[in-house]
């Protein structure tokens, strides 16, 4: 090796770069710790990606290997197999934030592995509107765009203005607008027709100087309804902050009731066709009123929390090791040591309960990390 680094010193290079990646690698390291479930097996490779030059190396070692890859931030909306995951998991650590002031507004560049709501608090505290509602919600931003975040009446598609990402397919980094990120509920190009393609870099978010809050959630307005004078953003932040702590949705170090990844089911989202239909089975079952609430396409928004609440599912629900949060019906909750089998037991059955008493299919939220999927 020495004498012919004496004719290809860039060759020993390479090498030299490709150790230092090497032994950046972990193997056989347990995924539960680095998710707010806590629950998974073990990972056969792990990565920390603190720098794009990395993701690369990262990526090349999974391709030379016939691996797969697994993208994993802030742990907050996954349910991993107790098998784990036998290829290698890419734990995305990038950090950066910096703020380029415009005219009326602010772009805000960040890092995929920035911490989410620290990121918010900032934003509150330089009086920029458009992310204060999505405050408590725990993750990295990386994340943020993947499943279009939303809360309190306000979602990431709103602010986003272009997502800097790692294309797996060219090799390439790549910046892609608002538009091309094709933001749905819950979803974008990231989770759907582009799933497993993209490793998100970094973030910019379009922000407003001194913008009014978004006051659209009913809990938001009920909260303030006996204020005279119009909230501040900051005020806005804690009034989320405290509904979310009451709802079990902030993410507190050893308390199982918050042992979850918030909202484990999406609210479905009918035509009027199919809300009639529910309409129908709610008054066979004596229930007079369905909550719902407008959605786009003129399409009708159903509580997922009240379909499982009347399907006999109450807060506090118990089920072994797993249960249902006392303080949110869709928070489901890892009581002491849980499995994802026993995770999975309970998620079918509350699946199969709304299903019998209403005809409607509930879709989980977090993503299962399976060579078997859901």
């Amino acid at each position: 090796l020495c004498i012919s680094a004496l004719f290809d010193p860039l060759s020993l290079c390479v090498k030299f770069l490709t150790k230092i990646m090497l032994s950046a690698i972990r193997e056989n390291v347990r995924l539960a710790p680095y998710t707010t479930l806590r629950i998974g097996g073990i990972a056969r490779y792990f990565v920390d990606v603190t720098n794009e030059d990395q993701l690369r190396e990262a990526v090349d070692f999974a391709k030379a290997k016939a691996l797969d890859i697994f993208v994993l931030g802030g742990g907050s909306n996954v349910l991993i197999a107790d098998a784990g995951f036998k290829g290698v998991v890419l734990h995305i650590d990038l950090e950066g934030i910096s703020f380029d002031p415009q005219k009326d507004e602010v772009i805000a560049i960040v890092a995929a592995g920035e911490n989410w709501d620290n990121f918010v608090n900032q934003c509150v505290a330089k009086n920029l509107s458009g992310v204060e509602c999505l405050s408590g919600i725990p993750g990295k931003v990386g994340g943020t765009p993947i499943q279009n975040v939303g809360a309190y009446g306000q979602d990431v598609s709103e602010s986003i203005s272009k997502v800097r990402a790692f294309d797996r397919q060219t090799k390439t980094i790549v910046e892609l607008t608002n538009q091309q990120c094709g933001f749905g509920y819950r979803s974008s190009i990231f989770n759907t027709t582009e799933r497993d393609r993209y490793v998100v870099i970094a973030v910019d978010y379009l922000l407003k100087k001194n913008g009014e809050p978004a006051l659209r959630y009913p809990d938001l307005q009920k909260y303030f309804e006996s204020s005279e004078a119009s909230p501040t953003l900051a005020e806005v932040r804690a009034a989320v902050l405290s509904i979310r702590a009451s709802k079990a949705m902030v993410i507190t170090p050893n308390d199982p009731d918050s042992q979850s990844v918030g909202s484990f089911f999406k609210n479905p989202v009918v035509i009027a066709e199919k809300f009639a239909e529910i309409k129908k089975a709610a008054k066979k079952l004596q229930i007079k009123e369905v909550p719902h609430f407008p959605a786009a396409d003129n399409k009708i928004k159903i509580p997922a929390a009240w379909l499982i609440e009347q399907a006999g599912f109450v807060k506090g629900y118990s089920r072994g090791r797993v249960g249902i949060s006392s303080k949110h019906t869709l928070a489901l909750i890892n009581k002491s040591n849980a499995t994802a089998d026993e995770m999975l037991t309970l998620m079918r059955r509350i699946q199969e309960e709304v299903n019998k008493r209403f005809g409607v299919a509930l879709l989980p939220e977090p993503i299962y990390i399976s060579s078997e999927g859901w």
